[in-house]
C-alpha cells in the first residue's frame, strides 16, 4: 500500500468518525430538548394542578362527607356510607373515596387532601401519556399529547378537586400501558395486570371503566404475535379476571344483609347491582324514571332514603378560610352532564368542556389512515391509530 492510499484511507476514516460524531451530536442535542420540554410540560400541568390546591373550597360536598363519615368507624369505610350514622351509602363504588380517606386521615378533611390523589394522578398521567405515543408516532406527537393533556382546561379543574375522574384516567393509562406491553411483548401476563387495572377502575366509577375496552381488546385481538385461538382464549380468561375484579365489592355489599348494612344510595332496590346499571349505567344514555323500591328491597332505615343531588354541606370546622364558604355541586343532573342520550357530548353543558376535541380526533383519524396507508398485518401505527381513535 502506497502513501497516498494510507492518507487517503485516513481522511476517509477521519470524516466518517466526524460525520457520525455529528449525527451523535444532533441525536444528543435533540434527546435534551424532548427531556427538557417533556419536564416543562410536567411542571406545568403540576403548578395548573397544585397552584393553592383546596384553599378556598372543599369541592363537591356530597363526596366530602362521605369520606369525613367513612374515618369515623371500619363499618362507614367499607360500605362507603355517606353519613356518621351508616344508613346510607355514597351512590359510587368506594375505591376512589378510599384513597381520599387515607389522604385526610393524615392531613385532615381539608380541601386539599380531598383533591391532593386526583392532582397526582392527573400529573403522573401526563409523562405516561407521553411514553406511549412516542413509542408509536415519535417524541414530538408525544410531548404534543402531554401538552394537550396537561392543559385542558376541564382535565384541570377536574383533577383540582374531589371528583374521582382524575383517579379513573390515570388507572386507565395504566391498563392501556398494559396492554401495549402484552402486544409488543406477546406476555400474556400485562394482559391479565391491565384487565386487573380496568376492574379497580370499575370500583373508582363503574362502567365508565369499561368505555375502551374495545379498543384495549381489538387492539390485543389484531396485534398480539400470537395464533389466533390463543388470542381469543387470552381475552376469554381476562374477561374473567375483569368481571372478578370488577364486581368483587358490589357482591360482597349485595351479600350482606341488608339490616347489616347501608341503604344504597340511588339505588332502586337497595342493591349495587342495581345502582350499576341504572343510576351510573343505562340512565347516563336514557331517560329512567326512578320508581319506590321493588319486592322484597328493604326500604332505606328513616330519615336516609336516596341522598340528595345536592346536599346540605356538612360542617367541617375550619377547613376553610373566612368568607370562602364550600363550593356546591351543581344543581341537578341536567346542570352538571346534560340531558341522557347518545349526543350528550355534543351538548351543553359537555360539549364547552370538553367535546369541541371530539371534531378534531374524528377528522384526524382518516388523515392518518391515509398518510400511513393499507397494510396487513397492522404495523404499530395502524395499531396506536386503532387504540387511540377507539
Amino acid at each position: 500500500m502506497t502513501a497516498r492510499t494510507t492518507h487517503i484511507l485516513n481522511d476517509g476514516m477521519v470524516e466518517g468518525t466526524q460525520a457520525q460524531a455529528r449525527r451523535l451530536s444532533r441525536v444528543g442535542k435533540r434527546q435534551v430538548a424532548v427531556a427538557v420540554g417533556l419536564g416543562v410540560i410536567v411542571l406545568l400541568g403540576a403548578f395548573l394542578r397544585f397552584y393553592e390546591l383546596g384553599a378556598y373550597s372543599i369541592g363537591n360536598t356530597y363526596y366530602a362527607a362521605t369520606v369525613q363519615s367513612m374515618l369515623t368507624s371500619w363499618h362507614n369505610f367499607f360500605f362507603a356510607s355517606f353519613e356518621p350514622g351508616g344508613s346510607v351509602t355514597v351512590d359510587k363504588p368506594p375505591l376512589g373515596f378510599w384513597i381520599q380517606a387515607v389522604s385526610a386521615y393524615f392531613l385532615g378533611v381539608n380541601g386539599f387532601a380531598l383533591a391532593l390523589p386526583q392532582a397526582l394522578a392527573g400529573v403522573l398521567s401526563i409523562p405516561l401519556l407521553y411514553s406511549m405515543v412516542k413509542r408509536q408516532f415519535g417524541a414530538w406527537a408525544g410531548l404534543i399529547a402531554g401538552l394537550v393533556l396537561a392543559i385542558t382546561p376541564v382535565t384541570v379543574s377536574t383533577e383540582r378537586n374531589n371528583t374521582i375522574d382524575g383517579l379513573l384516567v390515570f388507572v386507565l393509562l395504566l391498563a392501556t400501558w398494559a396492554f401495549l406491553r402484552a402486544v409488543h411483548l406477546g406476555r400474556f401476563r400485562y394482559l391479565i395486570l391491565g384487565a386487573f387495572l380496568i376492574g379497580l377502575g370499575f370500583n373508582i366509577k363503574m362502567l365508565q371503566a369499561f368505555m375502551p375496552l374495545p379498543a384495549l381488546y381489538a387492539l390485543y385481538l389484531l396485534g398480539a404475535p400470537h395464533p389466533w385461538w390463543k388470542r381469543i382464549l387470552h381475552l376469554t380468561g381476562a374477561t374473567v379476571l375483569l368481571l372478578a375484579v370488577s364486581l368483587s365489592w358490589a357482591i360482597a355489599v349485595d351479600l350482606t344483609p341488608p339490616e347489616d348494612r347501608p341503604y344504597i344510595g340511588s339505588s332502586d332496590d337497595n342493591t349495587v347491582m342495581e345502582l350499576i346499571v341504572g343510576h351510573n349505567g343505562l340512565s347516563r344514555l336514557i331517560s329512567m324514571r326512578r320508581s319506590a323500591p321493588k319486592g322484597n328491597a328493604s326500604p332505606p332505615p328513616p330519615g336516609a332514603g336516596n341522598p340528595p343531588v345536592n346536599p346540605p354541606p356538612p360542617q367541617f370546622g375550619s377547613m376553610n378560610p373566612p368568607g370562602n364558604p364550600p363550593a356546591q355541586p351543581g344543581g341537578g343532573r341536567n346542570q352538571e352532564i346534560g340531558e341522557a342520550g347518545v349526543l350528550r357530548l355534543f351538548t351543553e353543558p359537555l360539549v364547552t368542556e370538553a367535546g369541541w376535541l371530539l371534531p378534531l380526533a374524528l377528522l384526524g383519524i382518516p388523515l392518518v389512515l391515509v398518510v400511513l396507508g393499507w397494510q396487513w398485518p397492522l404495523s404499530e401505527k395502524h395499531l396506536a391509530l386503532l387504540l387511540w381513535g377507539g
